[in-house]
């Protein structure tokens, strides 16, 4: 008999310890659907707003802007669907036709419509119009591609200097600071990689494809403190996603930054990014040997600049995101000193060569232009 009531007890006392378990789970999902709910309503009066500010293109000017969509005028393929150059009023501009079954549906086409439609930054993609009837995206023309492209030195393009490297992570980490830092919700891309970084005709870095971007809410945890993050299901390239993502469903501004990093080897290595490069460089660096792994095709990468990136990526790629970086109080200030030796190193260049070169003008010219170049970017 003595038993059986203790036994009861213990029930009684597990049953309610898993009641109130899950009246704190049930809180924990009210708030994240109250969360829910409250961008949602904000997406939906945003996108109401935007769209009575984004032009608005007929399909049959877009049809006759890319001579019915031209093969020859395909610049780009994906999942998503299609992109075409095309010839409006006068301008150049890139318009993405999405794919009615294609990665991309109705849902990203209003996020880019959104997001692009209101913000302004000299690294950001300018999106100048839409086509709602067939959620097509109309944005500026960029003649250099991809990132990507240039990396692999499609059409046998010239290989980016490690200078040009250096000054293209900076612009990259300053966009990516200004959409962090968006009130009152964060902007986190979700989908950084070379092929979403596109060069105008004097190579900036233009930020682009926000059609998987995600918009931060606040979750409270159990300290009392918030955290931004948007709870959703994994979206992006692989090799790129923040494997805490993966894990949790989390998007934070840390993921973005993880993937930051990612990129910021590839530059630095010229290599696409398997599994283990992390590990590659981190051994390299450690053994320094880092030499072997830098990219030949950007030249001669002052050792100590190189280890400086070296370092820089593989905080930001830390597979803890409680590790990794603010891009704003430290990474930008880093790469913010990199590039200053760059052009400290091409000016003192340039002047050696003005000493040197009193047989040969044309030489002369080509350095100066060079030098022009990077100090006007």
């Amino acid at each position: 008999m003595i038993e059986e009531i203790r036994t009861s007890k213990e029930e009684k006392t597990l049953l309610k310890s898993q009641n109130e378990e899950l009246k704190k789970k049930r809180d924990e999902l009210q708030i994240e659907l109250d969360n829910a709910l409250k961008e949602a309503e904000e997406l939906r009066r945003q996108q109401v707003q935007d769209s009575r500010h984004m032009p608005e293109f007929l399909f049959s000017k877009i049809n006759k802007a890319t001579r019915g969509f031209h093969e020859s005028l395909r610049i780009g393929q994906g999942g998503y669907g299609s992109v075409y150059k095309g010839l409006l009023p006068q301008t150049e501009v890139a318009i993405k036709r999405l794919q009615s079954n294609g990665s991309q549906g109705p849902s990203e086409f209003l996020m880019e419509v959104q997001v692009l439609g209101k913000l302004r930054h000299p690294n950001l993609i300018k999106l100048i119009g839409c086509c709602s009837e067939q959620f097509m995206l109309i944005y500026e023309y960029l003649p250099n591609g991809s990132l990507e492209d240039r990396l692999k030195c499609k059409d046998n393009s010239p290989p980016l200097s490690w200078e040009a490297r250096i000054r293209i992570a900076t612009e990259l980490c300053s966009v990516l600071i200004y959409l962090h830092s968006r009130k009152p919700h964060s902007i986190v891309h979700g989908d950084l990689k070379p092929s979403n970084i596109l060069l105008d005709a004097n190579f900036v870095s233009k930020l682009s494809d926000f059609g998987i971007c995600r918009m931060l809410c606040h979750e409270i945890s159990s300290s009392n403190n918030t955290t931004a993050c948007h709870n959703t299901d994994p979206k992006g390239t692989w090799h790129f996603i923040d494997p805490e993502f993966i894990l949790t469903g989390k998007l934070t501004r840390k993921s973005d930054v993880y993937s930051f990093g990612i990129i910021l080897l590839q530059l630095l290595t010229g290599r696409k990014p398997p599994f283990k490069m992390e590990n590659d460089v981190q051994v390299a660096l450690d053994a320094g040997t880092l030499s072997s792994l830098l990219d030949p095709l950007a030249g001669d990468w002052p050792i100590e600049i190189a280890q400086n990136l070296a370092r820089l990526a593989l905080m930001c790629c830390d597979r803890n995101r409680k590790n990794r970086p603010d891009l704003a109080s430290y990474v930008s200030r880093e790469l913010e000193s990199m590039k200053a030796s760059c052009v400290a190193s091409s000016s003192s260049s340039f002047r050696l060569q003005e000493e040197i070169s009193t047989d040969g003008s044309t030489r002369f010219f080509s350095s100066r232009r060079g030098f022009e170049e990077m100090a006007g970017q």
